[in-house]
């Protein structure tokens, strides 16, 4: 069943700017779906029309088969959206009063309240700080507590607009490790970001955005293989005389080759076997194969349209 989708979707402000352009993806329920671009990219336009809070202004975009404009109602009771920052809690009240505010929004009251919070508290990580105010939570605390805000109403399909910005690399990392166990309880979450590791680190699949089009559809690996069909090896303890042969074979792209005993290098085809047995027959055996990674895979790709790269 396909979670969400959008098809040739649009949105053209005032003055002419186009945030989106024809946009068009499909994300199958119970996946982790990356939407992966710089700033400007038209992520966020993306996440506030799937979440009803903007309206297309062409083409359409549904949510578990309800159309966001037609069936605006439906669609919120179905999406829990994470815009994350300071905005949205409340600093002076505890995380636990927070929790309780939007489960009264959402019509619980009494046990039923008082369950779902600690259920939310628990599986955030937030039990026992539950009773501290808000203002003296850290960053990654503070996202959390907003992560629990989207869970409240249990949504099958959760919008995660660059949720690990500002974060120390220790509270991303526990922040991911959550968003892995709601894909394991079988809820659909489209997570934006501008960061390619994060994106290979947690989705399944991922969409690379460039102003308001896609560019690419696929999973982090079989993106990597539309742009480039070379295989990456790195290899250290390689003797000086090899490092110079495989610099010196014109079919062989040598990244890094002025390192001593280590050469990182791209090859395809026939020619990968030949340097592997190269590199073996030398008495190599620290070497790894793989494929150039997706953040290499998206710059490459904006190059070959003629894009200028953000940084």
């Amino acid at each position: 069943m396909i979670a969400v989708s959008a098809s040739g979707l649009t949105r053209t402000f005032q003055g002419g700017g186009q945030a989106l352009e024809r946009f068009t993806f499909e994300v199958p329920r119970g996946e982790v779906h990356g939407l992966l671009g710089p700033n400007g990219a038209g992520k966020t336009t993306l996440c506030r029309i799937l979440s009803t809070v903007l309206l297309p202004t062409g083409g359409s975009a549904s949510v578990l088969g309800r159309d966001v404009v037609r069936d605006a109602a439906h669609v919120r009771r179905s999406v829990g959206v994470v815009f994350g920052g300071d905005r949205g809690v409340y600093g002076r009240l505890t995380a636990r009063q927070n929790l309780n505010f939007w489960a009264a929004l959402h019509g619980l009251s009494g046990r039923a309240l008082r369950e779902r919070v600690a259920v939310l508290l628990e599986r955030t990580g937030l039990t026992g700080r539950a009773d501290e105010r808000v203002d003296h939570f850290s960053r990654g605390m503070k996202q959390r507590l907003h992560l629990a805000r989207g869970l409240v109403a249990d949504p099958p399909v959760l919008i995660l607009d660059e949720p690990t910005a500002g974060m120390d690399p220790i509270a991303a990392h526990e922040f991911r490790d959550l968003v892995a166990q709601l894909r394991d309880d079988g809820r659909t979450v489209l997570l934006t970001t501008h960061d390619t590791a994060e994106a290979e680190a947690v989705c399944d699949r991922v969409t690379l955005m460039r102003r308001g089009a896609v560019l690419a559809t696929g999973s982090p690996s079989s993106v990597a293989g539309l742009v480039t069909s070379q295989d990456r090896i790195s290899a250290s303890g390689v003797p000086a005389a090899v490092v110079a042969e495989l610099v010196a074979r014109p079919e062989v792209v040598v990244l890094d080759g002025s390192g001593g005993d280590r050469v990182e290098l791209e090859t395809s085809g026939d020619t990968t076997g030949e340097v592997l047995h190269l590199l073996v027959d030398a008495g190599v055996t620290r070497l790894v194969r793989g494929r150039p990674s997706l953040e290499e895979a998206y710059l490459r790709l904006l190059r070959r349209q003629g894009m200028a790269v953000d940084r």
